[in-house]
């Protein structure tokens, strides 16, 4: 039967989980990127939400959920929402319509693509990203969704944990954010001027948002206004403020100062690290599991440089680190006194739960890894990847959209040392720098 109170806190989750896209993911990357980018980088959120609610009705939802084929996908049955209606299907929620957790689970097939585009942020083409997001989304997203989640999914047989997207969501995006950095190179500039965020204030309230709908995104995936969801929802407060602290602490250790850039990625970081483990620690264990994310995934962003990779918004040092680290850390901490459907981890009596987290977390590696570069490959005999020199150095706003975020594009000019004259009464007198 349905349950109007689990009803109510799944669709509230939905709406949480969306808004961490929209806007959250896009003022979280808007701002780290330059003024030239901003508008094309909040885009790639936003039209991502527009193409994926379509996909996922359309072919996705089946090929994630639908009835199992041979534990590696699912059937065509429900392509087209057909048979996903208003009545409860038992075999993933039994108390809230079936279209209720497929529009959950939807909010989260339209972030994780969306948390890629920052590998790739300000030099793809805007053809080229549309397509790889749609082939991204229903030849690696959907099938790796129904190996974890679905039922008959390999993945899940073998007894893995994974209850809000470690695997599914983190380290999928962060392996394929890798590869992306790989193939599409360095920007033009990088190393030869400084690339500086354009707008921290827009980056902090994208992290607030993202803070707060994660709520949504691990709570919520208890499937019901329960204790379970009480406990997952202290989770992952706990380790997002531990995160915050230590990658701080780590910062002015290491450089003499913390900064409000530091204390919003070490929260991301250990929202995601917590995130597999969410609904099967208690609150000292998150607290472990956040300060570990924020001290590695802190010093994973400063490899960087040292590597040669650009990785222009450290979704590798942050999605992908913390989300190895939440996976491999659910099967130490998992305690069936949390959660009796999960398992006991390594320091409650069961060092195989390790082991099964490792393999699911090489096979996400490599599916993901793989699966990108011959999307990738196939995207460039087709549209292309790369923009033109040229129109990188113009940005992408211009290049791509024919329009410009801010009237004089201080962020345009302020990491090249060129300054600008704006029209007007006052063109005279004044000189932005």
């Amino acid at each position: 039967m349905i349950d109007t109170g689990d009803t109510g806190w799944v669709l509230i989750s939905s709406a949480l989980v969306l808004m961490m896209t929209i806007p959250g993911l896009a003022f979280f990357y808007g701002g780290m990127v330059r003024g030239k980018n901003v508008l094309g980088t909040v885009l790639q959120s936003f039209i991502i939400t527009a193409l994926i609610s379509i996909q996922w009705i359309v072919i996705g939802y089946t090929l994630a959920f639908g009835p199992d084929i041979n534990g590696l996908i699912g059937s065509l049955d429900w392509i087209g929402f057909n048979q996903v209606g208003q009545t409860p299907n038992a075999d993933y929620a039994a108390t809230i319509p079936h279209q209720a957790f497929a529009i959950f689970q939807l909010t989260f097939a339209i972030i994780t693509p969306a948390l890629i585009t920052g590998a790739f942020a300000e030099r793809m083409k805007f053809s080229g990203f549309l397509l790889f997001t749609l082939l991204w989304a229903t030849l690696i997203y959907d099938p790796l969704c129904h190996w974890v989640w679905g039922v008959g999914g390999w993945i899940r047989n073998t007894g893995a944990l994974d209850f809000a997207g470690g695997t599914v969501v983190h380290i999928s995006s962060g392996a394929s954010a890798l590869v992306c950095a790989l193939v599409m190179g360095r920007r033009v500039d990088y190393g030869r001027v400084p690339i500086i965020p354009h707008n921290l204030p827009f980056t902090v309230l994208g992290a607030s948002l993202l803070w707060v709908g994660w709520f949504g995104f691990n709570a919520g995936s208890a499937l019901g206004a329960n204790g379970l969801a009480a406990s997952a929802f202290l989770a992952t407060n706990t380790a997002a403020a531990a995160a915050a602290l230590l990658w701080s602490l780590a910062e002015w250790v290491s450089r003499g100062k913390p900064t409000m850039l530091g204390a919003a990625s070490g929260a991301v970081a250990g929202l995601v690290a917590v995130t597999p483990g969410s609904g099967f620690v208690g609150p000292m264990s998150a607290m472990v599991i956040g300060a570990v994310a924020g001290v590695i995934c802190y010093a994973a962003c400063n490899v960087k440089a040292k590597l040669g990779y650009d990785d222009s918004l450290d979704v590798v040092g942050v999605h992908f680190v913390g989300g190895v680290w939440g996976a491999l850390a659910t099967g130490l901490f998992a305690s069936k006194a949390i959660n009796p459907a999960g398992n006991d981890g390594l320091f409650f009596g069961n060092p195989g739960l390790v082991v099964t987290q490792l393999v699911a977390v090489l096979a996400t590696i490599a599916f993901a890894g793989i699966g990108t570069l011959v999307i990738l490959m196939i995207v460039k005999a087709i549209f292309g990847l790369r923009l033109t020199p040229e129109d990188e150095m113009l940005g992408l706003d211009l290049s791509q959209h024919s329009e410009s975020a801010y009237e004089f594009g201080l962020g345009d000019f302020e990491t090249s040392g060129m300054s600008v004259k704006p029209s007007g009464s006052d063109a005279g007198t004044k000189t932005r720098h």
